[in-house]
């Protein structure tokens, strides 16, 4: 049994499976749709229910509130049709939309970042032009090879030739994996986007904060380049939290940019030391929390694993940052997806 939903946004209707998302069923069909975390908790895919009923699985009251939802509102990575229906995704002064393309590419570079973080530079040989806005991300897969594809966000800027990825490798994780272990310098993959809506806001000019863990430094990298190298004036600044030493990369380059660019402040927080150290230690959003009384003018930008942009949401919330102006983008792995009950 499937149902018939309508996209006002979309020529043509979708068809979703009974148990499926109207998200999912779309990004199958095609459909540029508005998502980035696929878990209920970034607001990315909130839309307007115009007729029809849908059941909603769990998600977040940042994401939705009880008041949106009475309103009509809903969440499409969360929504699953109970008959047929008419929605439409909110549009937004800011929101960029670009080609969907599906691209040829070569491994031009690999290298281990960290103890698990492996950074692979990609030329495009075909399916462009590839455009793209800092922040965005791309699936990413190998064809040949019975892994499913995931998403990784670029971390390079738009104008660059190359593309730029770092990958995290996760346990189970079969990309990650495969990344880590076999992936090689000139090998294929196939890199299909962009998507998600976390992206650089370029015509503000509110003052900037990224918080990111893990391998979220990487669309915070290319917001951050992105906009120092475009000439943004206003403060910018780029928290990083790790556990310890080794789970740092990019320190040098960052320290580089913050004596290049006045206005760029980086910090790099450590939260279970193994040694004495000088750098700031304590959770990310503690050292957020301390050196920010009052955020009411910034835009935030947080990604990486979901507890750490959770707790930074609600911590840039609490410090006065408009929801309008907090973009997250968590990064869950395929089994926290899995037990979501969003897509893998």
């Amino acid at each position: 049994m499937s149902f018939s939903v309508k996209i006002r946004q979309v020529e043509q209707p979708i068809t979703v499976k009974m148990g499926q998302t109207i998200l999912d069923a779309a990004l199958e069909q095609g459909v540029n749709y508005p998502f980035d975390c696929r878990a209920g908790n970034c607001a990315a895919c909130k839309s307007r229910l115009y007729s029809g009923e849908v059941e909603m699985a769990s998600y977040s009251e940042f994401a939705l509130s009880q008041a949106e939802k009475d309103e009509g509102l809903v969440l499409c990575c969360r929504a699953v049709p109970w008959s047929d229906c008419e929605i439409a995704w909110l549009e937004s002064e800011d929101r960029v939309v670009h080609p969907l393309r599906i691209m040829r590419c070569t491994i031009t570079a690999k290298d281990q970042m960290t103890h698990d973080i492996w950074r692979i530079k990609i030329r495009i040989d075909g399916g462009g032009p590839y455009t793209f806005t800092a922040g965005q991300f791309a699936d990413l897969e190998v064809p040949g090879r019975d892994i499913p594809q995931r998403q990784y966000s670029m971390a390079n800027r738009p104008e660059e030739a190359e593309l730029e990825f770092h990958v995290r490798q996760v346990p189970n994780g079969l990309l990650s994996n495969y990344v880590a272990e076999k992936l090689a310098v000139g090998d294929l993959v196939r890199v299909k986007g962009p998507n998600g809506s976390a992206y650089y806001r370029e015509k503000d000019s509110s003052p900037i904060i990224g918080i990111a863990g893990g391998s979220g430094l990487a669309p915070i990298m290319s917001i951050v380049e992105t906009a120092l190298h475009a000439g943004a004036t206003q403060p910018i600044h780029f928290y990083y939290g790790a556990r310890d030493e080794r789970d740092l990369y990019l320190v040098e380059h960052f320290e580089n940019l913050a004596k290049q660019f006045p206005n760029f402040k980086y910090v790099p927080v450590l939260s279970e030391p193994s040694a004495a150290t000088t750098r700031r230690t304590g959770f990310v959003t503690d050292a957020v929390r301390h050196d920010f009384k009052d955020m009411a003018e910034f835009r935030a930008y947080l990604c990486g694993p979901p507890p750490m942009v959770n707790a930074a949401t609600a911590l840039c919330g609490e410090l006065g940052v408009i929801k309008e102006k907090i973009h997250a983008d968590a990064f869950y792995t395929q089994a926290e997806q899995t037990a979501l009950g969003g897509a893998a």
